[in-house]
C-alpha cells in the first residue's frame, strides 16, 4: 500500500509539474519581446500619426477615417494579413469643427475658451449679439421668453462654482491600493436599475423632458448661439455632444461648451446688471455620404495545424472626442495594440493560434464598434444564440484607461484565469506589474466579449491625470502621453498575447452569462 501510494504521489507530482511547466513563459522569447518593446519601440511614432496627424477622431468624422486608413496601411507594412476596414453596421452622421471663434466684446474684449458641442450646427457666418440669461426650472417657464430671443446669445442661470480639488492631478496606484485589489474575493453587487416608478427614474425623465423642450424652444426662437458650462477647471473643457448623430435627428441651435471660468464670469456680469455682448464665428460640417461604422482589423496567422483556426484578440477604440486629439482616450491604447503586433512580427513569432487586432469605432457612443463585431462574429448577448466562432476565440485583451503603465489585470470575475496569468507576470515584476484582481472595470470594449461568454480582460493601469485632466477634454493631446509607460504596456501585452497563442489549451472560461431579462 505504501509503495502504491508513493507511486501515485509521484504521478500526481509529475502531472502537476508538467501543467505548471506549460504555463511558464518561454524565457528566450519573453526576453526577445522585452528587448524589442523596451529598446526599439515605435509606439510614440504610431501615437503621433494617430493623434497629431489624423487629428480629432469623433465617430464618423474625416479624422477617424484618416486614422483608420493609416492604421490599415501601417499594419500591412509591418507584415500583417487580412488588413481591412470591416463595417459593423449603421452609425449615422459624421461631424467636425471647421472654424471656432468666440469672444466677449462688451464691456471689454476677451476671447473665451469654448468648444462646439458635437453634432451641433455652426452660426452660418459671423454673428454679434447680446447675452441673455434664462432661468428655467420647468417647461412653463419658457413661455415668458417667447418672442424675445431671436438673434440673442443665450445662457442659463446656474447656481454653481468651478469645482477645485486639493488632490494632485496626476497619481499612480500605491502598493496598498494594489494589495487591496488583489484581496478582493468577489465582484461588488450590481446596483439595481431604477424602476419606472422610482423617484430617481421619475426625476431623470422630467429632466430629460425639460432639456428636450428647451432645445426645441431655442431652435424655434431662432437664437444666435447657446452657451453651456463645461465640466473642468483651469481652462480644461470636458466636451460632450449637443445633438444626435442619427441621420433622422431634428435640428438644434448652435451650442458652445465653455470653460467654467469664462461661463461664470459672463454670468456674474449679466446678473450684476452689466450689458454683455459677444461675437462668434463657428463653422461645423456634417457628413452623410457614408452612414456605416467601421473597425480596423488585421492578423498574424496561426501556424499550428490544429490550433490555427483559434484566435487571440487584442484591441482598443480608435475613435475619440473632438476637443483635442484623443491621445489618452484612446490613441494610447490603439498605439499600444498596434505596437504589440509590430513587436510580435519583429521577433518573428510563429504563433500556434491566429492573433487578431481590432481597433474599434464609436466606442464613445456605446461600444458600438465592438458590440457590432461581436454580434456579427460571435453571437447575440440578448438571446445568447452563439455562432461557431465564439467557441474558437481564446481571449480578448483590451487597453483603454489612459497612458498609465500596466500594473496588473482585471479578471472580470473569471477566477479560473487568475492562476494562468500569475506566472505570465513574473518576468515583469521589475516593471511594476503583477496585480491580479477578480474585479472588473467597466465602460469599455472587453465587456462586449464578456457578454457572450468570451474571456475578455482589461488591464489595470495607473490613472495618471486621465480622470482629472485629459479624459474627453481639450487637454487630451500627444503631450500627455507617457512614453515609458506605453512601452511597458506594449511589452507586457505582447508577452500575454504570445503566451495565449502558444498555450496548449484556450484561456479557461467562466459560466456563460444568462439571457438578458432572465433571473
Amino acid at each position: 500500500m505504501k509503495r502504491k501510494l508513493l507511486f501515485s504521489c509521484l504521478i500526481v507530482a509529475g502531472l502537476t509539474g508538467n501543467a505548471l511547466a506549460q504555463e511558464a513563459p518561454d524565457p528566450e522569447m519573453i526576453q526577445k519581446i522585452r528587448d524589442e518593446g523596451l529598446n526599439r519601440s515605435k509606439v510614440m511614432e504610431t501615437a503621433f500619426y494617430l493623434t497629431d496627424v489624423a487629428g480629432p477622431r469623433l465617430a464618423g468624422s474625416p479624422g477617424l477615417k484618416r486614422a483608420q486608413n493609416w492604421a490599415v496601411s501601417q499594419l500591412k507594412k509591418w507584415g500583417m494579413t487580412n488588413d481591412s476596414l470591416e463595417s459593423w453596421g449603421k452609425f449615422g452622421k459624421g461631424w467636425e469643427v471647421e472654424k471656432n471663434y468666440a469672444a466677449i466684446t462688451e464691456p471689454y474684449y476677451h476671447a473665451i475658451i469654448a468648444i462646439p458641442k458635437a453634432w451641433t450646427p455652426g452660426t452660418n457666418g459671423p454673428i454679434k449679439g447680446e447675452v441673455v440669461v434664462l432661468k428655467v426650472d420647468s417647461i412653463a417657464d419658457l413661455d415668458k421668453f417667447k418672442g424675445t430671443l431671436q438673434g440673442k446669445i443665450v445662457m442659463f442661470d446656474v447656481v454653481t462654482k468651478v469645482a477645485r480639488s486639493s488632490k494632485p492631478d496626476l497619481s499612480r496606484y500605491t502598493d496598498e491600493e494594489l494589495a487591496e485589489m488583489e484581496k478582493a474575493t468577489a465582484q461588488p453587487a450590481p446596483r439595481r436599475a431604477n424602476t419606472p416608478n422610482s423617484p430617481q427614474f421619475i426625476a431623470f425623465q422630467k429632466a430629460r423632458a425639460l432639456r428636450t423642450a428647451i432645445s426645441s424652444f431655442l431652435q424655434q426662437e431662432n437664437v444666435a448661439l447657446v452657451l453651456s458650462m463645461a465640466r473642468g477647471t483651469d481652462g480644461t473643457v470636458f466636451t460632450t455632444n449637443g445633438a444626435s448623430y442619427a441621420d433622422t435627428a431634428k435640428a438644434v441651435a448652435p451650442e458652445l461648451e465653455t470653460s467654467g471660468e469664462d461661463y461664470l464670469r459672463i454670468l456674474r456680469l449679466v446678473k450684476g446688471g452689466q450689458k454683455v455682448e459677444m461675437e462668434a464665428d463657428i463653422k461645423t460640417q456634417f457628413f452623410t455620404n457614408d452612414l456605416l461604422g467601421y473597425d480596423v482589423v488585421a492578423e498574424i496567422p496561426g501556424t499550428d495545424r490544429k490550433l490555427k483556426s483559434e484566435v487571440v484578440m487584442i484591441g482598443g477604440h480608435l475613435d475619440s472626442w473632438h476637443g483635442a486629439t484623443g491621445a489618452t482616450d484612446n490613441g494610447a491604447g490603439s498605439a499600444v495594440m498596434m505596437e504589440v503586433m509590430r513587436i510580435l512580427k519583429a521577433v518573428n513569432v510563429k504563433p500556434k493560434r491566429t492573433i487578431r487586432i481590432a481597433l474599434w469605432s464609436s466606442e464613445e457612443q456605446g461600444l458600438f464598434g465592438s458590440r457590432g463585431y461581436v454580434l456579427n462574429h460571435f453571437g447575440d448577448p440578448k438571446t445568447m444564440q452563439l455562432k461557431p466562432e465564439q467557441a474558437k476565440i481564446s481571449a480578448y485583451y483590451n487597453l483603454d484607461n489612459g497612458t498609465g503603465k500596466i500594473r496588473g489585470i482585471y479578471l472580470q470575475g473569471d477566477s479560473v484565469a487568475g492562476p494562468v496569468f500569475k506566472p505570465w507576470f513574473e518576468p515583469f515584476k521589475d516593471l511594476g506589474a503583477g496585480t491580479i484582481t477578480i474585479r472588473n472595470t467597466g465602460g469599455t470594449d472587453h465587456q462586449s466579449f464578456d457578454a457572450v461568454g468570451i474571456p475578455g480582460f482589461q488591464f489595470i493601469q495607473d490613472s495618471m491625470d486621465y480622470g482629472t485632466r485629459t479624459h474627453h477634454s481639450n487637454q487630451d493631446t500627444y503631450d500627455r502621453l507617457s512614453e515609458e509607460d506605453l512601452k511597458q504596456a506594449a511589452t507586457i501585452i505582447a508577452s500575454f498575447v504570445y503566451n495565449t497563442a502558444q498555450r496548449q489549451e484556450m484561456i479557461p472560461r467562466k459560466e456563460l452569462p444568462k439571457v438578458v431579462g432572465t433571473n
